[in-house]
């Protein structure tokens, strides 16, 4: 073997042995998830440097229906059928993106478990690469209905630490995340792109609007996330 190869072999050998422990963290902690309650990035981060952090886990039936709907229906409406990732909606991403055109993500609730347990917030399109074969093995380990429960206990839903629908819907309404109507279900489900500002308690005109287009897209078609209840039914 010449110099020069071996030059390039030690020059590659720890940003390899890196690359390999990035890839093992996922592939061996997936399986685990499937029995143990995970803890997200961002909850570590805040654990680290020393923010409060306030996550009681939920399972997912002792969670309201009309949450988990509301949630499907305004976040990823086709999270029951595609393999974790939508393929048609990443499509027009990548399209946009080479365009020079708005992107707007195209993160499903499974890419969204994926970067919140494995990866990094802020947008980039290495993250997003990576976050597609993430999704995908998640959704190949896990069912549909764990990797509900999993987002839904490690979304962040309040602006001092609040993680998961048990903090988030104490902190906005005072409830158990069981006892949620049509509405409470809806303004939670509104908050999770920008918890930090949008504030469910004290909803403004814009998010109480959106919130009920939400509730009205759930009730019509609730039974499009009925992979994530009792059975396979949703009651609503």
């Amino acid at each position: 073997m010449s110099k020069g190869i071996k030059s390039l072999f030690r020059a590659l050998k720890i940003p390899m042995i890196i690359l390999g422990v990035l890839i093992a963290i996922p592939v061996v902690m997936t399986p685990i998830y499937l029995v143990v309650p995970p803890i997200s990035v961002p909850m570590m981060v805040r654990g680290v440097t020393g923010q409060p952090v306030t996550r009681v886990w939920r399972d997912i039936d002792d969670i309201s229906d009309r949450l988990k709907a509301a949630v499907i229906l305004s976040e990823d409406g086709q999270f029951c059928r595609h393999w974790g990732v939508d393929m048609s909606a990443l499509r027009i991403e990548i399209d946009n993106y080479f365009a020079g055109k708005p992107t707007r993500g195209a993160s499903t609730l499974t890419m969204q478990v994926a970067r919140n347990l494995f990866l990094w917030n802020g947008q980039s399109a290495v993250r997003k690469a990576l976050e597609v074969p993430l999704a995908m093995y998640i959704d190949l380990v896990m069912p549909k209905k764990r990797i509900m429960e999993i987002y839904l206990n490690i979304a962040e839903w309040g602006p001092d630490g609040e993680f998961g629908v048990a903090a988030g819907a104490n902190r906005a309404f005072g409830r158990e995340p069981q006892n949620l109507d049509w509405r409470t279900a809806s303004l939670l489900a509104v908050t999770l792109p920008n918890p930090i500002v949008r504030n469910p308690a004290n909803p403004n005109r814009g998010l109480s609007r959106v919130a009920g287009i939400v509730q009205q897209r759930a009730q019509d078609y609730g039974a499009r996330a009925s992979c994530v209840g009792q059975g396979g039914q949703l009651s609503l």
